[in-house]
């Protein structure tokens, strides 16, 4: 028997909120874990892409705040997210209903203006849903203590170790009040994911959805080999389809260049990684969602905290590095129950491990040998000859920051926030009550952190970080040169470049609003 929001204890306003979003029933993931969350109890909870973990977590932790107001810079709840797009559908789904228990909401990421955040964690702020790295510099500013924080939530802990942010995840969790709430939900919960688990929470309830269920089994799943000599054009005839598309590669250079010649051949498509400012990259995303853009060309960055409604083809056009990659980029398509399908293209070499990937994600692939043409390329991904007509694509251009405004004392920034002078919320910041009412959906600064008119916030404008952050403060270098031991890379723990390569075997690890 399916239960209702109502039987899992919800309080009425958050039963208002979900009626006035469409959503009625809850998903398994948030039948299973709501009544343990509610109650206080840790809970650890593993479900697979679009399953719905955005709201089973954040219904209970709203709940929990009912009533209950933050000192200027004390947060009373934190949501950890490995990425700034995953920070900002958490946004998007909890808005409403946030807004609805006249909670205020500020995201803290890199890639924003750390002086408009700060600013508006100095306004009072209940909840903050952040990046690591970005959150530990302004704790290290002494712009945010964790002390009253009664409720953490990890979001995608997998993905953030996978990142290499667990040094700057437990330095937050130990700031944290012992006593508090923790919440740790993941797609797989692997060894690293596992001893977290063991050091900060307390006797936890775990709860999984079937990890073949939900998005694996609504999902086609193809592997087409190809030449290396023919991957190029196979890639523009799936791209030149009638419909949308959204292409991984692995190296910001190769997205580049893919989207390049893209416009060239006449196909309408946008780049999006990590080199880009998160304004650009919120606008692209605004641009593919409406169908400006019908490709959009993204690095693994985008694998995960991006939602897209009615997408119906994902293209592999790199392999992915492993079982829970394979995954996380499939998971955009085939969301909440919708069907779609997931394209991987093979070259030769990379057949073997190609097979030991799909084996280890739990799925069964169709196969097929295509080249530039192939009417089997046509049948399963819509294929067709580009028009060969250039076309260009307004790029969004980043927003500069608004010049800083000293007091002429002379003093650093993070002595006079010390000293009291963050009243200022930014013009991120609005009222729940407030007359505009609306969410903005604008681009740039605001549109990224949450919108002006609703109790979100999303930082504002002024000077930059003393230090580079970008989701993760930069980890210590090891003798061999890299960080931690990973791929060189910049604040978006995303790659710079690589050579390509075979997939790695790994192990591995599904509406719009409510399976966010």
């Amino acid at each position: 028997m399916n239960r209702s929001f109502a039987d899992l204890g919800l309080p009425p306003s958050l039963l208002a909120s979900l009626t006035a979003e469409g959503i009625t029933v809850p998903f398994p993931i948030q039948a299973a874990t709501l009544p343990d969350t509610l109650a206080g109890h840790d809970v650890m909870g593993r479900g697979q892409t679009g399953s719905g973990k955005t709201l089973a977590f954040g219904l209970a932790m709203l709940a929990r705040l009912a009533g209950q107001r933050a000192e200027a810079g004390r947060p009373l709840a934190l949501v950890l997210v490995p990425t700034r797009e995953l920070a900002q559908q958490v946004v998007d789904a909890l808005t409403p209903h946030a807004r609805a228990m006249k909670l205020k909401m500020t995201t803290v990421v890199g890639g924003l203006p750390i002086s408009r955040q700060a600013r508006a964690l100095g306004a009072g702020t209940e909840v903050v849903i952040a990046t690591p790295g970005r959150l530990r510099d302004l704790v290290d500013r002494r712009d945010c203590r964790l002390d009253r924080v009664s409720v953490t939530v990890l979001d995608e802990a997998d993905q953030m170790v996978d990142m290499g942010f667990l040094p700057q995840v437990t330095y937050l969790l130990d700031q944290v009040p012992r006593k508090g709430q923790r919440m740790l939900f993941s797609a797989t919960l692997d060894a690293d994911v596992g001893r977290l688990a063991r050091r900060y929470l307390h006797e936890p309830v775990v709860h999984q959805t079937d990890p073949h269920a939900g998005a694996v089994t609504t999902m086609e799943h193809h592997v087409l080999y190809v030449d290396d000599a023919d991957k190029k054009t196979v890639a523009t005839e799936i791209a030149a389809r009638d419909g949308r598309v959204l292409m991984f590669m692995d190296t910001r250079r190769s997205v580049d260049r893919l989207t390049k010649h893209l416009l060239k051949s006449g196909v309408r498509a946008a780049a999006l990684h990590g080199g880009r400012s998160q304004p650009q990259r919120t606008r692209t995303l605004a641009q593919f969602k409406t169908g400006e853009v019908t490709v959009l060309v993204a690095s693994d960055v985008a694998a995960r905290g991006i939602h897209i409604d009615d997408l119906d083809l994902v293209v592999n056009v790199d392999p992915p590095g492993g079982a829970k990659d394979y995954l996380h980029r499939g998971g955009r398509t085939a969301r909440a129950g919708a069907s779609g399908s997931v394209v991987t293209l093979v070259l030769p070499e990379q057949r073997r491990e190609m097979r030991s990937l799909t084996r280890a994600a739990g799925v069964n692939p169709n196969t097929a040998k295509v080249g530039p043409g192939a009417a089997e390329l046509t049948r399963i991904t819509g294929a067709r000859t580009p028009s060969g007509i250039p076309v260009v694509i307004p790029v969004p251009a980043p927003t500069p920051p608004s010049p800083s405004k000293g007091d002429g004392s002379g003093r650093s920034r993070s002595s006079r926030s010390r000293s009291g002078s963050r009243s200022g919320s930014g013009s991120g910041t609005g009222s729940a009550s407030g007359s505009s009412g609306t969410r903005s959906r604008r681009g740039g600064a605001e549109g990224a952190g949450g919108g002006a008119g609703s109790r979100t916030s999303g930082g504002g404008s002024g000077k930059k970080a003393s230090r580079p952050t970008g989701g993760g403060a930069k980890p210590p270098r090891t003798p061999g040169g890299s960080a931690s031991g990973r791929t060189e890379q910049d604040g978006s723990g995303e790659p710079r470049s690589r050579r390509r390569r075979a997939p790695r075997n790994r192990r591995p690890g599904t509406d719009a609003r409510q399976s966010s």
